[in-house]
């Protein structure tokens, strides 16, 4: 079943792809990483996602299937070399084009999931997937702490959210371009959201109150 025309869907891809790239990329310029170096993280969150989820599924990776998926990495590496010494606040700048990535991937990465006959609760997963996937692998490798595991920034629950209502959408039959672009934005509303106001997920355990 195709839910989005293949053109649309490469565009989508390649925008996110960019979008999480360009986090890549300004996380290995803060780490002081040289150009090969912040290439080959810049791949890796803008690719990994989606790389797993198409293992998963069992289709060759669009990257494999398509060359121009390394364009926007390398745009994406350019931009930040061109323009990182003028970027202000960096961490704020960081996770507003992560949150564009995540809002576009959550959806783009659903599609493809339900477009592979996938049932909706597993494409939602998979969906989740595309888009947290990079970011963690991104993280790790940097040797951060991953923002899917930081107690006081929310991050896999936009994804949840977006992929969800984009699952929701398929199952009426009211997915559309523009009803997908606008899971995407309602996702990339929520995640900036939370870190304007640091909205904070539950602690894995229940604080006890302080004795006395």
């Amino acid at each position: 079943m195709e839910i989005f025309p293949e053109r649309t869907q490469l565009v989508l891809d390649l925008v996110g792809v960019f979008f999480f790239a360009v986090t890549g990329a300004l996380l290995a310029a803060r780490k002081g990483f040289d150009i090969v170096a912040s290439t080959l993280l810049a791949g890796l969150t803008g690719l990994g996602g989606g790389v797993v989820r198409d293992v998963i599924i069992n289709v060759r990776p669009a990257v494999f299937e398509h060359p121009v998926y390394l364009v926007p990495v390398v745009l994406g590496v350019a931009v930040v070399y061109l323009y990182y010494p003028h970027v202000p606040r960096f961490r704020r700048t960081l996770l507003l084009v992560d949150a564009a990535g995540l809002g576009l991937f959550c959806v783009t990465g659903t599609v493809k999931a339900l477009a592979a006959d996938v049932p909706a609760v597993s494409a939602v997963l998979l969906g989740v997937t595309s888009a947290v996937g990079g970011g963690l692998l991104r993280d790790v490798v940097a040797r951060e702490v991953p923002s899917l595991f930081r107690y006081d920034d929310i991050y896999a629950l936009p994804a949840v959210v977006g992929a969800t209502v984009t699952a929701l959408l398929w199952r009426l039959d009211a997915l559309s371009v523009w009803t997908g672009v606008g899971a995407s934005v309602l996702t990339f509303a929520l995640r900036a959201l939370a870190v304007r106001y640091g909205w904070r997920a539950p602690l894995a355990y229940r604080r006890q109150p302080p004795d006395g």
